[in-house]
């Protein structure tokens, strides 16, 4: 018999960017948790969302100073509200959470980690990464991949890059979803296997995975950043939970 209350850590979502993707946080989170556990249990959960006004603006800007700033102040307010370990619901925004966190005593999931490690058992070593701009142009996301995980990262064109980030900020986070942009994503999504040779394709911003996924291309993994960020979640919320029943 399961004693209650069912000891599970408390998951820490710092949210908003977007708030599309902060819902489906929620929804994986608990439906994990209900499968794992059956009968009527879902996640602990804490929520604090940020403006994603605020944050489109500090990206856009280049201001990562005033982002971080911003941010901090997210965090410890999930800390304050009890929570055991955090989750950013943005690739993009982990560049300023590795900062934050660095100075903070609680635990905290990289959205690189289980999806390095999705690939890692898949076999894989050269894959494509989609993203926001800073996602595909910067390295803290890519150096993190290739270090830790010994992969290769192949990011699209330039140009490319442009319209796979317009796309999610004129449309994604606004859960607006196009044939054509889904026609687009897939037409480079192919170009980088073909011409790259790109064996998989990581869907590095927590929208994508509304606009594609496996069951477009079923031949070529793709590695949902959203969904695998909280299947290491919930291992991490109930494994004590889990070793008590």
């Amino acid at each position: 018999m399961t004693t209650r209350p069912l000891a599970q850590k408390t998951i820490g979502v710092l949210g908003g960017s977007s708030n599309i993707a902060t819902g489906h946080y929620y929804r994986f989170l608990n439906e994990i948790v209900n499968a794992r556990l059956g009968g009527w249990d879902i996640a602990e959960t804490v929520i604090v969302g940020m403006n994603f006004g605020n944050i489109e603006a500090f990206l856009h800007a280049d201001d990562w100073t005033s982002l971080e700033a911003y941010m901090a102040k997210k965090v410890d307010a999930l800390i304050a509200a009890g929570a055991d370990v955090i989750v950013g619901v943005s690739n993009t925004l982990h560049k300023p959470m590795e900062a934050i966190l660095a100075s903070r005593d609680i635990d905290y999931i990289h959205i690189v980690d289980p999806t390095g490690e999705a690939i890692r058992k898949a076999g894989l070593k050269r894959v494509a990464l989609f993203g926001t701009k800073p996602i595909m142009e910067m390295d803290y996301a890519r150096c993190r991949y290739e270090e830790k995980f010994g992969l290769e990262i192949v990011v699209p064109s330039a140009a490319e890059r442009a319209e796979i980030d317009r796309i999610i900020f004129d449309e994604l986070v606004k859960d607006e979803i196009r044939s054509q942009s889904k026609a687009r994503y897939l037409e480079i999504a192919e170009r980088l296997a073909r011409e790259e040779g790109a064996e998989g394709l990581i869907l590095g911003c927590t929208e994508i995975f509304l606009l594609i996924d496996q069951k477009d291309r079923p031949d070529f993994p793709m590695f949902n950043t959203t969904r695998l960020h909280c299947e290491a979640a919930v291992d991490y919320a109930l494994a004590n939970a889990l070793e008590a029943q």
